[in-house]
């Protein structure tokens, strides 16, 4: 039987993880190589062996995704698999039509097929657009779990800036960590407020090993989620958040549409700073789309430790 030839366009995140639950070990079809946008720097590497598996004792290469259309006729395409998150409906469109016009199938991999499911309880915590607000309510919701005597352990989204064989899995307790995995500010960013918190944190590439990992450690886990994107794993509680400062966007982004539609808990965030009007408007479109879900309003509020060091300073 002929295997069917597949690209997967990603940004060094979703699309390994579609890669490694549902293509890695698929005799069906053969990946001949990921696109790479978003991430400086990724294109040109290769997915190693090490994460590739049996069929593919050479790994794969990333290519930029400027090259998607020379690359599927020159490596006679069948689908494509379409893995990142925070674009426009309209702008999938437009990729979709691209390919579509070259001949290849346009797919989505969608929950059941790249849901891990934990031995533990697990908590996500997931937005409709990026900047919401999601690491301060990860945070919020481990404080809650620890002051009931739980031992939580934060599963943190995907960055692989670095060398992919060394990020299969990666566990984060002291700083003294973040210097031996070489993270970069913005992985510091995520992983130190936790750290700061007690709370250990688990990321890397690939996610059934890092789960299976952070599962020998925890009473609950918790799913950080980055992006707009959906959850890697199996919820047993899904709190997604919204953003009344970009009202009207929660429908028209992919995947955080999804996300609106499979939370059980809604957080309408940042009312301390948006208008009632948007707040209502975002209202509105929860109950039209999730009328299950229970909402949440939360404020936002902007501070700056140590301020009196900026105060009346200039930095333009």
């Amino acid at each position: 039987m002929t295997k069917i030839n597949v690209i997967i366009m990603g940004a060094a995140g979703r699309d390994f993880h579609v890669f490694n639950t549902y293509f890695r070990d698929n005799e069906l079809y053969n990946v001949v190589g990921f696109t790479a946008t978003q991430i400086p720097d990724i294109d040109g590497r290769k997915y190693p062996k090490e994460l590739a598996g049996d069929l593919y004792p050479d790994g794969i290469s990333i290519y930029p995704e400027k090259d998607l259309e020379n690359l599927i006729k020159e490596k006679q395409v069948k689908q494509v698999i379409f893995a990142y998150s925070d674009i426009s409906h309209l702008d999938v469109m437009h990729k979709a039509s691209t390919v579509l016009s070259k001949g290849p199938d346009f797919r989505l991999i969608g929950p059941e097929n790249t849901s891990i499911k934990s031995t533990k309880p697990l908590i996500s915590v997931c937005a409709v657009r990026t900047g919401v607000g999601k690491s301060q309510t990860t945070r919020k919701v481990s404080e809650i779990l620890t002051s009931m005597g739980k031992k939580v352990v934060a599963i943190r989204h995907p960055m692989p800036y670095g060398d992919l064989k060394e990020q299969i899995c990666q566990r984060f307790a002291t700083y003294e960590d973040l210097d031996k995995h070489k993270c970069t500010i913005e992985e510091r960013e995520e992983y130190e407020p936790h750290i700061d918190n007690g709370i250990i944190v688990y990321s890397g590439v690939d996610y059934e090993v890092i789960l299976r990992e952070a599962e020998k450690e925890a009473d609950v886990i918790l799913w950080d989620g980055g992006n707009n994107d959906f959850p890697f794993y199996e919820s047993d509680l899904n709190i997604v958040l919204v953003d009344p400062l970009r009202a009207g966007q929660e429908i028209t982004y992919h995947p955080g549409e999804t996300n609106l539609k499979m939370a059980d808990v809604i957080v309408i965030n940042k009312i301390d700073s948006a208008n009632k009007k948007d707040i209502e408007l975002v209202r509105e479109v929860i109950t039209q789309y999730n009328k299950d879900a229970k909402i949440i309003e939360a404020a936002s509020p902007i501070k700056v430790e140590q301020g009196d060091k900026i105060k009346e300073k200039k930095f333009w």
